[in-house]
């Protein structure tokens, strides 16, 4: 609001024009004086207004601060610094802030949604479903909007069909609605309704072209189910709004759908920028006296039965804890599996941070001073990049769960390999590199085949057929994918190829497009999940070569067919997720598996399979180097990991800024 500073004192309006031409400085002395006026209430909240509206937060406070002060009686103050207290990253004081406000006004339903949305924020979920409630039963102009957000809590719940339900009652109120329309897809997603949720986001971005983000999620949920109509057109409109900066897309989506690392980084600082910018509100970590213990803190969703952990639950059990201490920040829904518990048991402590608020978990790292903040999770489902943004510790590590750079200034190191990152590509890292002698992958060495003797006829499989095997992900799967495959299994006329089933709709569409490329559907074999990841490694056994994806390769089910003993023949990428199979290969001393064509894939994979002799001697070569070679040397790997984070210790200490550092 422009203040009318012809008819306000001087001192007011000196103020006044001082903050329309963005020229009020710290601690203004004119602000001072302004708000010592107690003759010009009006004039001085107006000016908290225009601090407000100018970005002069803290300023804008001080003057709410000083009207609450003397008016006790006007909601609207305490609600403005609710608002102000919610901007500055400070929820705690906006809920008292909310709350003086409706003790005022106990039907004001713009304090009683704000409140909600704070609780929200602060995954007090049942707090803010009664919040929302209150403000539904006052029958307010906000109705959609308090249907919106209390599906939204509800589906932070996990409580899908009940937060469709609210999304229908918002859009019944406001058909237009385009954001309502996209999360109702989103819990339909979940529920594995994928057709449905595509169609939902279509008309959402029908209604609002430019809603940020959907259109690269809109893309991925077509590969998830091998939906490639106007794939061309799509990837097009895709590359061209990425490139232009414009909020297209959330960063996982690329990495399966373009392999362009410098894009990859760019649409990682748009998002990063935009949702998670540097949070200055716990302030600069004090310098801390060197310890004779590194505090490692490790930060992930997934500290329950997923690939991360399965991965790295060994390596936590392994860290000398004479050189360090190993914390766990679990920061998502738990479960009940054996691997959970193993997980509670490999840490030094092991806290359940899922409830708390990103900026809680920040200040208790803080407190804990935890010297090496780890995220396991990146831009990966469930992420908490929030916690990261406010400066959990002194050094940050991006690592294992994300195969890219995360764009963001307050994520000094990512650890990776030569494989991964060659020198060349390290520009395009907003993090500084890392690089381990082997591979940045890790596996746990106890992890191992049940050993158990499955028959083909068990699974599907034609006992005198080639058996060419990919048990990647759904959204890894592609038009170029799919020619070449074609192309190979039409040369091996004896060939079948073994896939994960994923889902329903992903089985029947790839059937039909391999029917579309001359390769009958009975030559597609589907294997469906079992629970036990031992026999998981047995039954890869009966596979004979493990044929990988492009641009987004094979990651922990490269590693699980290696270490059943399957060769795994890759296309090396230019970006992170198409190097991986690669870093593996390299660490187990099969670089001849890695081909930089697809003409060379092509080829390798045919002449592998109409050649027995030459890929009997791979498998011998695999099965003497699983056993030699660091890809499986889970002991050899926390060294070099340990010294990465002593290397990083120590330049901190010695006042030296993050650089790329190369372990030997």
């Amino acid at each position: 609001m422009m203040l009318m500073t012809s008819i306000l004192p001087q001192t007011i309006s000196d103020v006044a024009t001082a903050i329309q031409s963005k020229q009020l400085v710290e601690n203004d002395d004119r602000l001072m004086l302004a708000i010592e006026d107690t003759s010009n209430i009006e004039h001085i909240y107006q000016l908290g207004i225009s601090c407000a509206e100018n970005d002069y937060l803290i300023e804008a406070v001080i003057i709410f601060n000083a009207l609450w002060s003397r008016v006790k009686n006007d909601p609207t103050i305490p609600f403005n610094l609710g608002i102000l207290h919610r901007l500055l990253g400070n929820n705690e004081n906006a809920l008292i802030a909310y709350d003086l406000a409706l003790s005022i006004k106990v039907d004001y339903v713009d304090a009683l949604l704000n409140k909600a949305n704070v609780l929200h924020e602060l995954r007090r979920y049942d707090e803010a479903i009664i919040n929302y409630d209150r403000a539904l039963g006052i029958h307010s102009e906000y109705a959609e909007l308090c249907w919106f957000n209390k599906g939204n809590t509800l589906q932070a719940l996990g409580c899908y069909e009940l937060a469709i339900h609210h999304y229908d009652k918002a859009t019944e109120l406001r058909p237009d609605y385009a954001d309502a329309w996209v999360n109702k897809g989103n819990c339909l997603i979940e529920l594995k309704q994928f057709e449905s949720a595509i169609l939902l986001y279509e008309q959402a971005l029908q209604l609002d072209p430019n809603l940020d983000w959907i259109y690269g999620n809109l893309l991925l949920l077509k590969m998830k189910i091998c939906f490639w109509d106007d794939y061309q057109k799509d990837m097009a409109v895709l590359i061209s709004k990425a490139a232009s900066q414009q909020a297209i897309s959330m960063p996982f989506p690329l990495l399966s759908l373009i392999d362009n690392v410098e894009l990859h980084k760019q649409v990682a600082s748009v998002y990063a920028n935009t949702l998670y910018p540097s949070n200055p509100f716990l302030g600069p970590i004090a310098k801390r006296i060197k310890s004779s213990k590194i505090r490692l803190g490790y930060f992930s969703a997934d500290f329950k039965n997923h690939a991360v952990s399965i991965l790295a639950v060994e390596l936590f059990e392994l860290h000398n804890r004479d050189q360090f201490e190993v914390v766990a920040f679990s920061i998502g829904v738990g479960d009940s599996s054996e691997m959970r518990l193993r997980l509670m048991d490999a840490f030094d402590q092991f806290i359940d941070a899922s409830k708390m608020s990103d900026r809680q978990v920040a200040e208790l790292a803080r407190e804990m001073s935890i010297d090496i903040a780890i995220n396991l999770g990146g831009f990966t489902a469930n992420h908490r990049t929030g916690i990261f943004s406010y400066r959990a510790a002194p050094i940050q590590v991006n690592w294992l769960g994300y195969p890219g750079t995360l764009g963001a200034d307050y994520i000094d190191y990512i650890i990776a390999d030569n494989t991964l990152i060659p020198k060349e590509s390290q520009q395009f890292y907003s993090e500084k590199v890392v690089t381990l002698p082997d591979t940045y992958m890790v596996d746990d060495s106890k992890r191992v085949s049940s050993g158990r003797k499955f028959s083909k006829i068990e699974f599907g499989l034609p006992e005198d057929s080639f058996i060419f095997c990919c048990f990647n992900n759904d959204y890894k799967f592609n038009q170029q994918v799919l020619n070449s495959w074609s192309r190979i299994m039409l040369r091996v006329e004896d060939s079948v190829l073994w896939i994960s089933e994923n889902n329903q709709l992903f089985k029947k569409n790839i059937s039909a497009e391999f029917e579309k490329r001359g390769i009958n559907s009975s030559r597609i074999i589907f294997a469906q999940r079992l629970e036990s990841m031992a026999d998981h490694l047995a039954r890869y056994g009966l596979a004979n070569l493990f044929i990988d994806t492009f641009p987004y390769n094979a990651h922990t089910t490269a590693v699980d067919a290696l270490k059943a003993g399957v060769p795994v023949l890759t296309l090396i990428g230019q970006s992170f997720p198409g190097r991986v199979a690669a870093s593996l290969l390299n660490a187990i001393g099969l670089p001849e598996l890695i081909t930089n064509t697809q003409e060379e894939y092509e080829a390798l994979a045919i002449d592998l399979a109409m050649s027995p002799k030459r890929l009997a001697e791979i498998n011998l070569k695999l099965a003497n180097n699983r056993l030699t070679t660091p890809l499986f040397n889970t002991q050899l790997f926390a060294k070099n990991l340990e010294a990465a984070y002593i290397n990083m210790y120590g330049r901190y200490h010695a006042d030296l800024k993050p650089d790329n550092i190369s372990i030997n």
